[in-house]
């Protein structure tokens, strides 16, 4: 059985989906947190505005110890294991109003352990030198 799909390893795929699927919750949430924020939980707008803001720099923000935790502790796989659970139990909190906030916390820690390591693995797919290793980052 091949371990190419494509011209391309198959775990380029994988990574592909588990980013994209990343990319989709942290979209979905600039879509429409503030909305629920206002119209559910009966926030002031300024109050959602700075919520939104301090989840998004967070999210930006605990990449960084992703990464330490990836290098010193985990190794990437595994915390990109542990980021995408983490971030999928907090979507499931955020169903529970009352876990509104420890949702958004295990969202931004998920984020944080899942995107720096995904990328890294995408490099690692391939030899120094393999001439598909750019292509795969633009397909990525």
């Amino acid at each position: 059985m091949s371990k190419d799909l494509w011209g391309q390893p198959k775990g380029l795929y994988v990574l592909f989906f588990t980013e994209m699927w990343e990319r989709f919750s942290f979209y979905g949430m600039q879509a429409i947190l503030v909305y629920y924020m206002i119209k559910q939980l009966q926030f002031s707008q300024e109050k959602a505005s700075n919520i939104w803001g301090l989840y998004t720099g967070f999210v930006y923000f605990t990449p960084f110890f992703g990464g330490l935790l990836a290098d010193k502790v985990l190794g990437q796989r595994k915390t990109v294991i542990l980021g995408g659970v983490i971030m999928a139990i907090g979507h499931f909190m955020l169903a529970v109003e009352s876990l509104f906030y420890p949702a958004l916390i295990f969202l931004i820690v998920g984020c944080g352990a899942l995107k720096p390591n995904i990328s890294t693995q995408v490099g690692s797919l391939y030899a120094a030198h393999d001439p598909r290793r750019d292509r795969a980052f633009s397909l990525f």
